[in-house]
């Protein structure tokens, strides 16, 4: 029909010339404030995650804790370096273009690495149960073979939902402007570009949501009761904060995640929420990653006291040049 065909028209347009990027704001007064507060949050987010991946790596550390710890700094370096480096460009160029190849990798790569990580919190959470609530039986339940199975599992699972959605994403005719709503290629912003009928494709969103989200984050409400549960059983005060402690700054993180995720991708045909989106999504993007190190180290002596030694060799050698 005369309708197919000028939405293959337009999908073939949108294939050569790519999309356009709206940025986080368009007013032009603003863009050189937000220059330099996204560049320094994302040299908080590099240096952070860097000594946290140095800090894990000393021989004192190798626990499955820790393991976890490495990789989750990892997934968050390689999340804000997917998003930022083309927002910075973005923000001071006229040229806020994206090719089609180029937004169907930076969309795969968001999927996989957030999906990947929301699976990789639920293990944390499984770990911190194992330790807390079955201390005798740690060792062999958290081997160095079980850490590494759960960390692929993730991986593998995060990267069946980022294929997936990617390639679903991809399908849906996109019709009229090529401005994207937001300052990287995300599903809502996506969706909102199609002129069919996504609620067949929104109803999928939302159960993939539930599978990504919702399952781990039920998992890990589950561990921390347990948890909370061990506890409260502890006679001493000093055990009981130390224990509680350590499992707090996990808490803060998935709240975090839980809160952005959900209220993005369950409504993600909602234009009238999208500048409210968008600040989630640099929450998740740009914040949480520099977060998470100042969460895990601020909150763990153990972190802290690896730091520390590390940076007084490194000033002792340095002295002694």
């Amino acid at each position: 029909s005369e309708e197919t065909e000028l939405e293959q028209d337009a999908g073939n347009h949108t294939l050569l010339g790519g999309f356009i990027l709206s940025g986080l704001s368009s007013r032009p007064e603003l863009q050189h404030l937000l220059f330099f507060t996204i560049c320094f949050v994302y040299s908080m987010t590099l240096i952070g995650n860097l000594l946290i991946c140095m800090a894990t790596a000393h021989p004192t550390l190798h626990t499955p804790m820790y393991f976890f710890l490495r990789v989750l700094s990892i997934l968050d370096i390689s999340t804000a370096s997917v998003v930022v480096p083309k927002m910075l460009v973005s923000t001071l160029s006229e040229d806020r273009s994206i090719s089609y190849l180029g937004c169907v990798t930076q969309l795969y790569c968001v999927v996989f690495l957030a999906s990947t990580e929301w699976y990789l919190l639920a293990a944390m959470a499984y770990d911190r149960y194992v330790a807390v609530c079955r201390p005798l039986r740690y060792p062999a339940i958290m081997s160095t073979r079980a850490c590494l199975s759960m960390v692929l599992l993730c991986c593998c699972s995060g990267q069946v939902v980022s294929v997936v959605q990617t390639a679903w994403v991809f399908t849906l005719p996109f019709c009229g402007p090529r401005s994207i709503n937001y300052f990287f290629c995300d599903i809502p912003p996506l969706v909102l570009l199609s002129c069919a009928d996504t609620s067949r494709y929104e109803r999928q969103l939302i159960s993939a949501t539930v599978l990504v989200i919702f399952t781990p984050f039920c998992l890990i409400l589950l561990s921390y009761t347990c948890i909370v549960s061990s506890i409260l059983r502890i006679s001493s005060a000093e055990g009981r904060h130390k224990t509680f402690s350590t499992c707090s700054s996990h808490l803060t993180v998935v709240t975090l995640y839980c809160a952005s995720g959900t209220l993005i991708y369950l409504q993600p045909k909602s234009s009238d929420s999208q500048e409210a989106k968008k600040v989630l999504a640099l929450i998740y993007t740009a914040v949480i990653p520099t977060l998470n190190p100042l969460i895990y180290s601020l909150r763990n002596k153990e972190v802290k006291e690896v730091l520390i030694r590390g940076m007084a060799v490194s000033a002792a050698r340095s002295s002694h040049r």
